[in-house]
């Protein structure tokens, strides 16, 4: 049995498809999700961090998401980002370098650039190891 599993942001589609288990960062802690779950709505957290474990061993799907919702229904589970991106898309130096010119800052700007980039650099970290 597996899980139905949608990852969107704002300008597209990332993935969907079958899962075995999805676990996101949400504002009230990391919420692990398998098939048959009850229904749940949860803010993501920020920074945030999505992990999808693809059925049939097709391995472990790390996407860094920033504002939004993840639903949980009868259907299956549905992650509503305003940006998401997965690992294997991020490039670790210029989110290092985003991450440094948002920590100068004071503004609330800042703040929102700073937890993207801290974001996408746990998606890089995890798709590592």
């Amino acid at each position: 049995m597996s899980l139905h599993v949608e990852l969107v942001a704002v300008e597209r589609l990332l993935w969907s498809g079958e899962a075995d288990m999805v676990i996101a960062r949400t504002t009230e802690g990391e919420l692990g999700i398998l098939p048959g779950h009850a229904p749940v709505l949860g803010e993501l957290a920020e920074p945030g961090l999505v992990k999808i474990n693809r059925a049939g061993g097709e391995g472990t799907l790390i996407a860094a998401v920033h504002g939004g919702f993840l639903s949980v229904s009868d259907k299956g589970v549905s992650i509503l980002a305003e940006f998401a991106e997965l690992s294997d898309e991020i490039d670790v130096e210029r989110a290092r370098a985003a991450l440094e010119r948002a920590e100068g800052g004071a503004e609330d700007d800042d703040a929102s650039a700073k937890a993207r980039a801290q974001s996408r650099l746990m998606a890089a970290e995890h798709a590592r190891a």
